[in-house]
């Protein structure tokens, strides 16, 4: 479509998002009843009870002595979840009445130069904590962990690969596979994602983005908008294999497009921008989900959602339906209609709902917690798990788990 069939809609956009400021809209929220956001305020304390398990340091903190930037990074769910139980109401010194019970063992915090995480020795720390909880307590090996919980925020969680070909040959840790994951990765069908997995959404700093938060009442005047990769470097770019070749035709078809602020630069007003912002993008990348969908929500920008097998993060609290757009991946060259065709008393629902203040705390990881926070979530999610079944629990000498399953690589002591 050219740019002169665009006048129309852009002097629609203007009056309707320019002049009035659909960002008033922030001061005002709608309540969702009847649905999944029901369940966000759900208060854990007092259904369950979780012993925390006491590691020798070199599982977690010393890890994080040697490289703080795990502390930033999008997988650092694992070291603030461990942090907030230790004095959270939740946590009981008395492992004969909980519930639960969690293995603060940090598995990404292992980072190249570059900050990308390295998960080779994953395997490895996971089973020696594993080997230490199950000789040292008796809680372990009554169901081979079929009460405990592990964080395990790997790009494809507990697989422990980066390469989701490789991810997939090795399979989740065997020894896990009792336990209750809780994991940022989330996609049907696919070998790495458990059965009653609790999908949370990434680490994304409050902190930092609450320093970039600009008035309420600044307009959205960018309809559509991304920041991030089309092509994976050095791939040939006609060969469209990233994000299953999605953002490929993002780029192609809305490039010269004026209602589509969509670019590879990744400003200093990014956050800014965001909030400026009508619809944000959230294509798969090399897995389906990514941090933009926590900065959506936190900016009031609604999220766009394009990877067809996701599964959401929270997706039993967070009435995704309700507040996002769903795009099949086939259908990315017709964005632009779709968006377009979106009638405005639904956008204008959408931005209510996102202005909810539950809605952003529950995507969020802060310092100190509070209420309805993503540690909250993950608490919540743990609770409806409750009762377990009395058939986790073992027969004396019963085994299952092939403590010597898995590549030899991951055998050897660490």
């Amino acid at each position: 479509m050219g740019v002169k069939s665009w006048i129309l809609p852009l002097l629609l956009l203007q009056i309707l998002f320019g002049k009035f400021g659909i960002a008033e809209l922030d001061q005002h929220t709608e309540r969702i009843s009847g649905s999944a956001g029901d369940v966000l305020e759900d208060d854990p304390v007092g259904r369950l009870k979780v012993f925390v398990y006491e590691l020798p340091l070199k599982y977690n903190k010393k890890i994080v002595g040697r490289d703080p930037r795990c502390l930033n990074h999008m997988f650092a769910a694992e070291i603030f979840m461990h942090r907030f139980l230790l004095t959270s109401p939740v946590r009981t010194l008395n492992p004969e009445e909980a519930d639960w019970f969690y293995t603060p063992v940090y598995t990404t915090c292992d980072l190249t130069p570059n900050g990308l995480p390295l998960p080779f020795k994953s395997p490895r720390v996971m089973r020696s904590a594993i080997q230490f909880i199950s000789t040292n307590w008796p809680y372990w090996n009554r169901t081979e962990g079929a009460d405990h919980f592990f964080l395990v925020p790997h790009d494809f969680g507990a697989c422990f690969h980066y390469q989701e070909e490789k991810a997939i040959q090795r399979g989740i840790l065997p020894l896990l596979k009792k336990a209750t994951l809780v994991q940022t990765f989330g996609q049907e069908n696919h070998v790495c994602l458990k059965e009653g997995s609790i999908i949370i959404p990434p680490y994304a700093p409050p902190q930092k983005m609450q320093a970039h938060m600009i008035t309420p009442d600044t307009p959205r005047s960018i309809f559509v908008y991304f920041r991030g990769l089309f092509y994976d470097v050095g791939n040939d770019p006609e060969g469209g294999y990233y994000a299953r070749g999605a953002r490929a035709s993002l780029w192609e078809n809305f490039k010269n497009n004026p209602l589509f602020d969509i670019s590879t630069e990744h400003p200093t007003t990014y956050y800014e921008d965001m909030q400026r912002a009508v619809f944000c993008l959230c294509p798969l990348g090399w897995a389906p989900w990514s941090p933009r969908l926590v900065e959506g929500v936190v900016f009031g920008c609604i999220p766009v959602i394009i990877a067809d097998d996701i599964v959401l993060p929270f997706a039993d609290a967070i009435p995704w339906e309700e507040i996002g757009v769903f795009v099949a991946e086939k259908d990315v060259p017709n964005l632009d209609t779709i968006l377009t065709n979106i009638p405005i008393d639904v956008i204008l629902r959408k931005q209510r709902l996102l202005a909810n203040p539950s809605m952003k705390q529950a995507m969020l990881f802060p310092q100190p917690a509070q209420p309805g926070d993503a540690f909250h979530q993950i608490l919540n999610g743990l609770a409806r798990k409750l009762p377990h079944d009395k058939s986790i629990y073992l027969k004396p000498g019963e085994r299952t788990l092939n403590w010597t399953a898995g590549p030899k690589g991951d055998l050897k002591p660490w």
